[in-house]
């Protein structure tokens, strides 16, 4: 099955060298123990703990302070939904990313939680490359969201309204997003466009002939310019503003 992950700030850095703390939230044991085993195969990371749902999810966070957690949308009790928007209003865990599993190519709550702070999703059905793979991409914050996901899954729900919270997106979303804008150079907005189209920093610099590092430079700028968290939140403002025009097929 194909989903593509996610990215970064970091209140409490890792040391460099050390392994990416993963937590795992799913109310699936058997599904956490393959997860665990597959994470803990691997030199760079660990996992410093288990959740069966959101609330549980929360309180290991606040304790283990994970670089990743990976969450499962849909958990007994309070939801993944509802945990990754308590984990990203707390200022004193801005270092965390979240990925969201999920178990259908299409889920309606993909763009809900992308509002909610979550830095990208991943489908359960994902082969362990893809699976260890979007961990690292979380936790560096490199390219998080592959352009098919871009594209074909964003781009449809909020052409649709944004799936499962329209109300929530608005028209004053929608010009919220156009304000900040406004406080966006020429370039930053132009990269923000690449950004949209899932492209990484290295795809961009090839497409604007500049060097990757400038384009980092860039994306952080725009990302404090629009009090984005992360990538995923600037493809979702892109859309949302109305500076990239969803394609449904």
């Amino acid at each position: 099955m194909d989903h593509t992950p996610t990215d970064l700030p970091s209140a409490t850095p890792a040391e460099p060298g050390a392994p990416i703390k993963v937590l795992l939230a799913d109310d699936q044991a058997l599904l956490r123990s393959a997860f665990r085993v597959l994470v803990d195969s691997e030199p760079d990371m660990e996992v410093v703990g288990e959740a069966s749902d959101g609330a549980q999810a929360l309180a290991v966070t606040r304790r283990e302070r994970p670089d990743v957690v990976l969450m499962d949308i849909r958990m007994p009790g309070t939801d993944g939904l509802a945990a990754t928007r308590m984990i990203s209003a707390d200022p004193e865990l801005a270092a965390v990313r979240v990925v969201m599993l999920t178990t259908f190519e299409v889920d309606e709550y993909v763009v809900s939680a992308l509002r909610a702070g979550a830095s990208g999703f991943l489908g359960k059905g994902a082969e362990p490359e893809e699976l260890l793979n979007a961990i690292r991409v979380a936790a560096a914050g490199e390219a998080l969201l592959s352009p098919a996901a871009t594209k074909g899954l964003i781009a449809t729900f909020l052409a649709q309204g944004g799936g499962a919270d329209p109300a929530a997106a608005g028209a004053a979303s929608a010009g919220m997003h156009a304000e900040r804008l406004a406080a966006l150079t020429v370039r930053e907005r132009e990269v923000l466009v690449h950004v949209a189209a899932g492209l990484s920093n290295d795809g961009i610099a090839v497409r604007l002939e500049v060097s990757p590092l400038t384009v980092k430079t860039h994306v952080n700028r725009a990302m404090a310019k629009l009090g984005a968290r992360d990538r995923a939140q600037l493809v979702v403002i892109a859309y949302e503003s109305g500076l990239v025009r969803p394609r449904v097929e």
